[in-house]
């Protein structure tokens, strides 16, 4: 099969992912990702899945580096990748304000510089077991690692969006995650690439470009629309980066209305708000032929790796999990 990964971390528990992990990798996907935020804990689960399967990558989609320290995200990095025999993959990203601020009570500043940071420390640290750093938003004195990596570098992906963001990457990075991504945002993502790559010397190709694509599979158009209504009023509403890339794929209107309606009332008040149109253009929900056309689309924008993000039928059940995962790879 062409290449296609999987992320999860929403509804199921953290022995579900495993065994949707090992179902992934016999199907014959490329990646596993576990996405940030309420799930469970990333790195823990990566390596469990880690130990239950042989071939698959493994990758987090993304790791904060504003709610844990860069030595600490080189460590759990450095643990994983020997768990894994070199099959991991260290996704970074700034996350968001609206949750890094309100639910971590950290303080969320230069989101940009700091991805940088992260990236120079962490690869410092696997480099040289030892560092110490003095930036413009991190400082270290003399952090020594008490074991020596199973390799001295990995694989650094970064999640980009926007052109600060994504040319970054571009200069720095091994990889790019997007969400929410249309065939328009991805060739300008390529553009900045580009941009960012030839700042570093580098060469666009020596870039993977990844999206996180959020699937919902039903017999009919229309209930895989309904499954993802809900998916898209919450990430709409409540993530003003999201209502940005909304804006951008032309739903600007549409999407000030889910926000207010959001910030009303929740994911109920909001549900109206998001059109056919919304879910049609920004996700991958409709019948599995539907879907997997959905994908090929997303390839031949220039996203080599589609990475889908299943919504079950039942929210949260590990075998309308399954089933989007069987029916993506068809």
């Amino acid at each position: 099969m062409e290449r296609l990964g999987i992320a999860l971390g929403s509804g199921i528990s953290p022995g579900e992912i495993v065994e949707s992990v090992k179902l992934a990798e016999e199907i014959g996907y490329d990646s596993a990702w576990m996405v940030e935020g309420h799930g469970g804990e990333q790195f823990s689960i990566l390596t469990a899945c880690a130990l239950a399967t042989r071939r698959i990558r493994l990758g987090t989609a993304i790791s904060s580096v504003f709610v844990r320290t860069a030595p600490t995200i080189a460590m759990a990095a450095a643990c994983l990748d020997h768990f894994s025999s070199g099959r991991f993959v260290l996704g970074l990203g700034s996350s968001h304000k609206v949750q890094v601020e309100a639910e971590h009570g950290i303080r969320y500043n230069e989101p940009v510089t700091r991805v940088r940071e992260t990236v120079e420390v962490v690869r410092a640290l696997l480099r040289d077991g030892t560092v110490s750093y003095h930036g413009k938003t991190i400082t270290i004195e003399k952090f020594d690692l008490w074991f020596r990596p199973a390799h001295t570098s990995l694989p650094i992906y970064l999640s980009a969006l926007f052109p600060q963001m994504l040319a970054l990457c571009g200069e720095i990075a091994q990889g790019l995650l997007m969400v929410f991504s249309t065939p328009g945002s991805a060739r300008k993502a390529r553009e900045q690439l580009e941009a960012g790559a030839a700042r570093g010397g580098r060469r666009l190709d020596e870039i993977e470009i990844g999206s996180l694509v959020p699937a919902a599979i039903a017999a009919e158009r229309q209930a895989a629309y309904e499954r993802m209504r809900p998916v898209l009023a919450f990430y709409l509403g409540f993530f003003p980066r999201y209502r940005r890339v909304a804006r951008e794929a032309g739903f600007a209107k549409a999407v000030e209305a889910t926000a207010e309606a959001y910030k009303r009332g929740g994911i109920e008040a909001a549900l109206p708000t998001v059109s056919d149109e919304m879910v049609a253009t920004l996700t991958a929900a409709g019948t599995a032929r539907e879907a997997r056309a959905k994908i090929a689309e997303y390839r031949r924008s220039g996203i080599a790796l589609p990475i889908i993000m299943p919504v079950a039928a039942a929210t949260g059940t590990a075998a309308g999990i399954a089933e989007v995962i069987r029916a993506c790879a068809s």
